[in-house]
C-alpha cells in the first residue's frame, strides 16, 4: 500500500487543468432573499442554486454541540464573542477527501476543527487559549482564516486581522487530536493572512496575500524544496506604480495611488535573501507584533521595497493559462474585482534567478457583462472574496457580504474560454439566503470533482442569546452528478481537483 505522504505528493503534483469552460448551468437571474434565522430555508435549503445541483448539511455548530452527528465530538465556540464566535472559514480537504479542516476566524482562541467524513464526526484539533483577550498571543491565535493542506501533509493556518499575522503549521493533521503537534513559521513574513497556496509549476515557491486596504502579493521560495522554515520572500511591485505617482504605504485609492498605475507588466522585488535575512534598506518582516493589521512587519518590508497595494487582496487560487503558465487568481474586495497574474518565469527545477516578471490583469468587476446570452441578473458583485476551481479549471468567485440587507450574498463563475486571465462574462451561479451570514472557504474534493462544500459564517442564528438553539455556522456540501449538462459531468470526473484553492 502506498504511503498516505506519497500519495498526498501524487495527488498535489497533478497539474491543475487549464482554465475555461463555457457556463454549463443556467444562470440566477437575482440574489436570494434573505430568510428569518432558524427557519426552515436556513436549516434544510440555504441556497439557491441552478438545477440539478444537490446541497446537504455536513455540519453545524447546533448539531456538534447537541452531539447528533456521533457522540464525543467538539467544535470551537468563544465564549461572549455573539455571532464571532465561532467563524467557519477557509475549508481544506486532505487529499483522500476522507477529512475536512475548518479553520476559526474568531477574535481571540482561533483554532482548528476537523471533521472525519465517513464517521460524521467532529473534533477540535487546535484551539488558542484566549488570553489574547489581554494581550497575550503566546498560546492563543487570532482570526485563523486560510487553512491550506500542503505537500509535505501537513496542514496551514493563519492569522488575518487578530492575532500577530503569523503562519501556524500543524505537523501531523490526521492524529490522534491528544497528539497534535504545530509549529509558527517565522520564515513567512507577519501579514494579514488570507490566501496562501503552492506553486503548482514551481515546486519550491508558495505565493502568500496580505488582505488589507493597502495590502500587497508576495511569494515565499524556499531555499530547500520542501522546507519551510527557510526562503526568500518577495512582494510583487507593477512596474510602472512608482513612476506613475504610487505610493506604497499609502491605501490602494488614496492620493496619487487614485491614479497609479497597478495593471500591466510586474516584477517581484526581493525582500530579504536566499536565507531570509532582510536586504539593507527593508524592515524586518518576521517581528510578531504590534498586533493589529495596521501595523504588522511584513507590510512595513513590502512599502519599504515598493510593493504595489491593492484595496483588501484576500483569497487567491492557482491555475494554468492554455500557454502553459501559471496563473494567479486574487480576489480583490475593496474594488469589486478579481485580478489574474500570469507568471511569466520559466526556470528548470529549483534554479531561480533574483526576480522574476509577471503581467497583472483585471479579471473581471462589475463593468464586465454578466450572464452574457441568458437572462440578466439584477445581482452585483459586491466584495468578492474567496475562490475556487473546478477540475477543469474554471473559477468561482464568493462574495464576503451580501448585496444588501434583505438579499443574500452570491457566488458567481467567471467565464474565460480563451483563459487569458480576463473574463468574457461573469455568471450568477448561487446564492445564499441566511439571515446576517456569508458564504466562504468554496472548495471542491480533490477525491471527487462533483463535489464541493461551502462555509457558512456568522449567521444570526450563532449567537445564542439572540436566537436560542440556532443552527449557528454551518458547513454545507454539494453534488453535480444530476445537473442537466452530462457533458461537462463527464469533463469533471476526467479530470482532478487539486487542493491548491
Amino acid at each position: 500500500m502506498r504511503s498516505r505522504l506519497a500519495l498526498t505528493a501524487a495527488l498535489l503534483g497533478t497539474q491543475a487543468a487549464f482554465a475555461g469552460t463555457d457556463v454549463w448551468f443556467t444562470p440566477l437571474t437575482q440574489s436570494a432573499p434573505v430568510v428569518p434565522a432558524n427557519s426552515l430555508g436556513e436549516t434544510s435549503s440555504p441556497w439557491v442554486t441552478p438545477e440539478g445541483i444537490h446541497q446537504k448539511n455536513i455540519l453545524s455548530l447546533r448539531e456538534v454541540e447537541d452531539q447528533i452527528l456521533s457522540p464525543g465530538q467538539s467544535v470551537i465556540r468563544v465564549p461572549g464573542q455573539g455571532t464571532s464566535a465561532s467563524m467557519f472559514d477557509m475549508l481544506a480537504y486532505d487529499p483522500t477527501g476522507q477529512y475536512l479542516f475548518i479553520p476559526h476566524e474568531t477574535p481571540i482562541g482561533a483554532g482548528c476543527t476537523r471533521i472525519s467524513l465517513y464517521d460524521n464526526h467532529a473534533e477540535v484539533i487546535l484551539a488558542g487559549d484566549q488570553k489574547g483577550a489581554n494581550g497575550d498571543w503566546s498560546n492563543d491565535f487570532g482570526a485563523f482564516d486560510p487553512s491550506r493542506w500542503t505537500p509535505n501533509g501537513t496542514l496551514f493556518l493563519a492569522e488575518e486581522w487578530s492575532g500577530e499575522g503569523r503562519v501556524i503549521e500543524i505537523l501531523n493533521p490526521l492524529a490522534p487530536a491528544a497528539e497534535i503537534e504545530s509549529r509558527e513559521l517565522n520564515s513567512i513574513p507577519n501579514v494579514s493572512h488570507e490566501g496562501i497556496n503552492f506553486s503548482e509549476k514551481f515546486e519550491d515557491t508558495i505565493y502568500f496575500i496580505d488582505e488589507y486596504n493597502s495590502g500587497s502579493i508576495y511569494k515565499f521560495v524556499m531555499s530547500k524544496k520542501g522546507d519551510y522554515t527557510k526562503g526568500q520572500s518577495f512582494v510583487l511591485s507593477v512596474d510602472a506604480f512608482l513612476s506613475s505617482g504610487g505610493n506604497p504605504v499609502a491605501n490602494y485609492n488614496a492620493g496619487s495611488n487614485a491614479t497609479a498605475v497597478r495593471e500591466g507588466m510586474a516584477t517581484w522585488i526581493p525582500l530579504t535573501d536566499k536565507n531570509g535575512v532582510p536586504l539593507p534598506g527593508i524592515s524586518d518582516p518576521f517581528v510578531n507584533g504590534p498586533t493589529g493589521p495596521a501595523t504588522l512587519a511584513g507590510r512595513k518590508a513590502a512599502d519599504d521595497a515598493g510593493g504595489t497595494p491593492y484595496g483588501r487582496p484576500e483569497d487567491m487560487a492557482v491555475g494554468r493559462a492554455t500557454n502553459g503558465r501559471e496563473m494567479l487568481y486574487v480576489a480583490v474586495t475593496s474594488e469589486n474585482a478579481v485580478i489574474s497574474i500570469e507568471i511569466l518565469e520559466n526556470r528548470k527545477g529549483n534554479s531561480y534567478t533574483a526576480t522574476g516578471k509577471a503581467i497583472v490583469r483585471v479579471m473581471a468587476n462589475n463593468s464586465t457583462p454578466k450572464n452574457l446570452g441568458y437572462a440578466p441578473t439584477t445581482g452585483t458583485i459586491s466584495s468578492p472574496d474567496n475562490i475556487a476551481l473546478d477540475s477543469q479549471g474554471n473559477v468561482y468567485v464568493i462574495e464576503d457580504a451580501p448585496n444588501g440587507s434583505s438579499t443574500g450574498g452570491d457566488i458567481w463563475f467567471f467565464r474565460d474560454k480563451n483563459s487569458d486571465g480576463v473574463a468574457e462574462s461573469v455568471d450568477h451561479f448561487m446564492s445564499i439566503r441566511v439571515h446576517g451570514s456569508e458564504a466562504t472557504g468554496m472548495i471542491f474534493n480533490p477525491a471527487n470533482p462533483l463535489e464541493f462544500c461551502v462555509s457558512v459564517q456568522h449567521p444570526t442564528s450563532t449567537d445564542l442569546a439572540v436566537i436560542p438553539n440556532g443552527l449557528g455556522d454551518a458547513v454545507w456540501m454539494f453534488n453535480l452528478a444530476n445537473i442537466p449538462n452530462k457533458g461537462f459531468v463527464k469533463n469533471l470526473e476526467k479530470g482532478r481537483t487539486n487542493t491548491n484553492q
